[in-house]
């Protein structure tokens, strides 16, 4: 039986991780079914020239991304789909809910010496780690980005969610960059469930964001981040 919703990810987008800890909640009071997809920014961006375009470390964050689904991949092949849904949530955990650190920093998320704990935690055996370096899993995230831009188009990001699949609208977002309390995130989803029922509509956007209220922003739970202008879906620069 199909899910409720397709949720496309990578780890180290802290937006993403915010939507899917609301999808969460709303799929706990709904009992909504989500199957957890893979989505990689640094493949989107693979034509990218990141020094002339993103802040430092963009680089790195997004390599970092594109070895955790490896890893993810290799995890859904040989453990299920429902250890996908319990890695992303752990690793979500351990990048974006902590305060920032070199174990967190750009180049240290996608290596083993991260992951090790994460598997442990999990129950997982620890030879997954050799997924990290197994470029023969890029097929399977590249195969999913192009799902995923095939049903939305190119100019997005993550994440992508598809409503009622196989045959549902999908969109890039909803981008948020805070998590609503429990009694708003039902209210807020049913608006979210409202616009993508109608055939029509297809854009409603802003590219200003607060900076996400995450520990790994330095941003705390009731505070609001400064906002920043992620015009083209990052805060890319043109030098």
């Amino acid at each position: 039986m199909p899910a409720d919703l397709r949720f496309w990810f990578d780890p180290v987008c802290p937006f993403a991780w915010l939507t899917s800890e609301w999808v969460r909640l709303v799929a706990e009071r709904r009992e909504y079914s989500v199957e957890w997809r893979f989505i990689s920014l640094r493949l989107l961006n693979a034509h990218v020239d990141y020094a002339a375009q993103f802040p430092p470390d963009y680089e790195a964050g997004h390599t970092d991304g594109l070895r955790l689904l490896r890893l993810a991949a290799r995890v859904r092949d040989e453990h299920g789909p429902d250890a996908v849904d319990r890695l992303y949530l752990a690793l979500g955990r351990r990048i974006h809910d902590a305060p920032p650190s070199a174990e967190t920093a750009a180049g240290a998320r996608g290596t083993a010496g991260f992951v090790a704990p994460v598997l442990t935690e999990l129950g997982l055996p620890a030879e997954l780690t050799g997924a990290l370096d197994d470029e023969g899993w890029d097929a399977v995230v590249q195969a999913e980005t192009d799902e995923a831009l095939e049903l939305t188009g190119r100019d997005v990001g993550t994440p992508i969610l598809q409503f009622r699949p196989p045959e549902g609208t999908a969109f890039f977002g909803p981008v948020i960059s805070r998590l609503p309390e429990p009694d708003e995130a039902v209210e807020l989803w049913d608006h979210v469930i409202a616009l993508a029922g109608f055939p029509g509509f297809a854009e409603l956007k802003r590219s200003l964001r607060e900076r996400p209220q995450l520990a790994s922003f330095g941003v705390r739970r009731g505070e609001a981040g400064q906002e920043e202008d992620w015009h083209g879906g990052s805060r890319r620069q043109h030098r």
